[in-house]
């Protein structure tokens, strides 16, 4: 029998994406959910939500979610990258 994508993931790894996927439907502000739902803070979420979308796991459990964040990320990278030339740092 093989593995499905959420056999692959964690618990807490299909919490952070299921949240990730519906939290606008929170009531609230998306830090006070973060903690709230996930015990996390929000730095610490983000920085797990970093690595987690780079994993062939989260792609394989939802691959609309994670490539609209890894384009967001990419985007907000290159916007970053663009700055910092224009100002030759």
């Amino acid at each position: 029998m093989f593995e499905s994508p959420s056999d692959a993931l964690t618990a807490a790894e299909r919490a952070m994406l299921d949240f990730e996927a519906e939290w606008r439907r929170h009531a609230g502000a998306k830090e006070e959910a973060i903690r709230a739902e996930l015990d996390l803070t929000p730095p610490r979420y983000y920085q797990l939500l970093g690595r987690l979308i780079e994993t062939e796991a989260a792609l394989a459990y939802d691959p609309m979610l994670v490539k609209r964040l890894r384009r967001v990320r990419d985007q907000r990278e290159a916007e970053r990258a663009a700055r910092e030339g224009a100002l030759g740092l």
